[in-house]
């Protein structure tokens, strides 16, 4: 067989270690073949035993609102952090134009990184009306030469207590959100906003993706409701709980019987390492707790796990990239786990299990699947997710879409 692409000389993410190095075929956007000494190719890549994997998976970030930093009121005041509010007093300042030249921006910098596959969040509320979905959503045909993105719309506001918000949700989904979101922490009802989506989910028959149970204790936890809502109308598989920042407050003897509850349900967890940790722990001004839900403890109790981007440059998160990989590697840091093991769980939590979340069957390198594949300055997953290797090329379906070169030291 004559090949498209050939990526030689090419290391997968799950080889072992003594494993020698193979090549990757790539005919018509799919992987054809994955052996050593493929035959020929219009374009032929030399890999120097660098690690392939599969684009990286983000599950929750939040395109709309990335890059506003500079519009936004800046405070000295650390408690409260006020991110909502400060984002909530500019909306009115944001267009269709406005939101697509912003996210363009953000979403350009995670391709360069090697995502390939993607989930932003949208809010709509009678301030911003749909103006931040309809910007997102316009990204979906612009940049499918390099990403696949669907768009979950969210209540950031509140829902029961915000009114014309519901119509816009609605109205979002259908326009085209395949995923349905909520953020019940800043409505006067928290149990009302979650049993709504679910309303929503069902009638339209999207997953759902919810900001939930932040906070500096375990009481109430809404997870548990989100739990029992998945198992009575039977979405297990189809739910993600973002955040979940409650958990990181409880013994793991409480935690145990959570993660057993959402392992059953089908409720998978998501962390945003970067907000979580910015956000939290603002109640004290000393030995200030993580806010980081350890998330290989979960994984090792049977719930699917992500770590995704969340907000970019804006009150929310003032910092980032789009760099996924570091968000991973920070979660490890700030969760202690260093174990080979644990570091190759986390790996996972940016593609395969992310991927999972998203209910993506054809992700992986694997023949037949398609050629979204990420070459990294690494010889193996364990050590890209160390170092935080950069990304040296990405190909979407066989086409090249990222182009980095390795770095060069001039020594005298």
């Amino acid at each position: 067989m004559d090949f498209d692409l050939v990526l030689r000389n090419v290391r997968l993410a799950d080889a072992q270690p003594d494993r020698p190095a193979t090549d990757i075929g790539v005919k018509d956007g799919r992987i054809a073949a994955i052996a050593p000494r493929l035959g020929n190719a219009k374009e032929e890549v030399e890999g120097h035993g660098r690690l392939v994997c599969s684009g990286f998976v983000d599950t929750h970030i939040h395109l709309d609102k990335s890059c506003i930093l500079g519009r936004c009121e800046h405070t000295t005041r650390r408690n409260p952090h006020l991110a909502m509010e400060r984002v909530s007093a500019v909306k009115h300042t944001f267009t269709v134009e406005d939101v697509i030249e912003r996210a363009s921006g953000t979403i350009e910098k995670c391709i360069g990184h090697g995502t390939t596959r993607m989930r932003t969040h949208a809010e709509v509320d009678p301030k911003v009306g749909l103006r931040g979905f309809e910007g997102v959503k316009a990204l979906i045909d612009k940049y499918k030469w390099a990403i696949d993105l669907e768009v979950c719309v969210m209540p950031q506001e509140g829902l029961t207590n915000n009114p014309g918000t519901d119509e816009l949700m609605v109205a979002a989904l259908k326009d085209g959100a395949t995923v349905v979101g909520a953020a019940p922490n800043y409505d006067s009802d928290r149990a009302a906003q979650i049993r709504r989506v679910f309303e929503m989910a069902r009638e339209f028959d999207v997953d759902i993706d919810m900001h939930l149970d932040s906070g500096a204790s375990a009481e109430e936890l809404d997870t548990l409701l989100v739990c029992d809502l998945a198992e009575k109308y039977k979405w297990g598989g189809r739910v993600a709980v973002g955040h979940v920042g409650k958990l990181a407050t409880m013994p793991f003897r409480d935690l145990d019987k959570v993660a057993r509850r959402m392992a059953d349900a089908g409720v998978a967890a998501t962390v945003l390492t970067a907000t979580d940790l910015y956000l939290g722990g603002r109640h004290t001004d000393h030995n200030v707790p993580r806010n980081v839900v350890d998330l290989n403890y979960l994984t090792e109790r049977g719930v699917t796990c992500s770590v995704g981007s969340n907000n970019i440059l804006n009150p929310f998160t003032p910092f980032g990239d789009g760099q996924l990989l570091r968000q991973v590697n920070m979660h490890g840091i700030v969760t202690q786990r260093g174990n080979d093991d644990e570091v190759k769980a986390l790996w996972d939590m940016t593609t395969s299990a992310a991927a999972r979340l998203m209910r993506k069957d054809d992700y992986g390198v694997a023949v037949g699947n398609p050629a979204d594949l990420v070459v990294l300055d690494a010889p193996d997953s364990i050590t890209a997710l160390r170092t935080v290797a950069p990304v040296l090329a990405a190909y979407k379906r066989g086409r090249r879409t990222v182009t980095r070169e390795p770095v060069r030291l001039h020594k005298p």
